[in-house]
């Protein structure tokens, strides 16, 4: 088990094409959801869900949004459309991490937004201590309502994301970071 600091400094995201079996077993699943769900969430009212895309399923779920696209546009090459078909299934393991946000009486809609990020980014950073690679994408059908509906989202509902995860087949590559003195700042009246 690595250290959190080490852990934190070293984690990358790795594209979803790279991304092979063996994926993680139940158990491992039943930890990384666990916690996954251990964010801040102002009110306790779990304002996220967890969907999972594996085995089977995956590809299934790639068929009816290719079909979705070609109904839409019946002039779509077949390479586009098998492209949708394999959307889910690059990676062993995909979680739709679904914010449920809704109107409440104290808990603002973008704290609940935002818990449902920090979920999506504990899935990653958890995967990654488990010695798997994650890649958290959000792509077109986490924006588009048809689309959502045949991936399960309900009324109300939207992707954070679909995290893709698996056991990653190329190194992973660091990509330039801001440097902190374009990003940080101190306060000052």
């Amino acid at each position: 088990m690595t250290d959190a600091l080490t852990l934190l400094k070293t984690r990358r995201s790795i594209p979803a094409a790279f991304l092979a079996e063996p994926a993680p077993s139940d158990a491992d699943i039943e930890t990384l959801l666990t916690i996954a769900s251990r964010v801040p969430d102002h009110g306790k009212l779990a304002p996220w869900r967890f969907i999972l895309f594996r085995g089977d399923s995956r590809r299934r779920a790639g068929e009816k949004l290719a079909q979705l696209l070609a109904e839409r546009d019946p002039s779509l090459p077949e390479a586009r459309l098998e492209e949708e078909r394999n959307r889910l299934a690059r990676a062993p393991l995909v979680v739709g991490v679904v914010s449920r946000a809704a109107e409440h009486v104290k808990i603002p809609i973008w704290e609940q937004q935002l818990s449902a990020g920090a979920a999506s980014m504990s899935l990653v950073i958890a995967a990654h201590a488990m010695g798997y690679a994650a890649c958290w994408l959000t792509e077109w059908p986490s924006y588009d309502a048809e689309a959502g509906r045949i991936l399960g989202l309900k009324e109300g509902e939207r992707f954070a994301g679909l995290v893709h995860i698996g056991t990653p087949t190329v190194p992973a590559q660091d990509r330039p970071r801001p440097a902190l003195a374009d990003i940080v700042s101190a306060w000052s009246d």
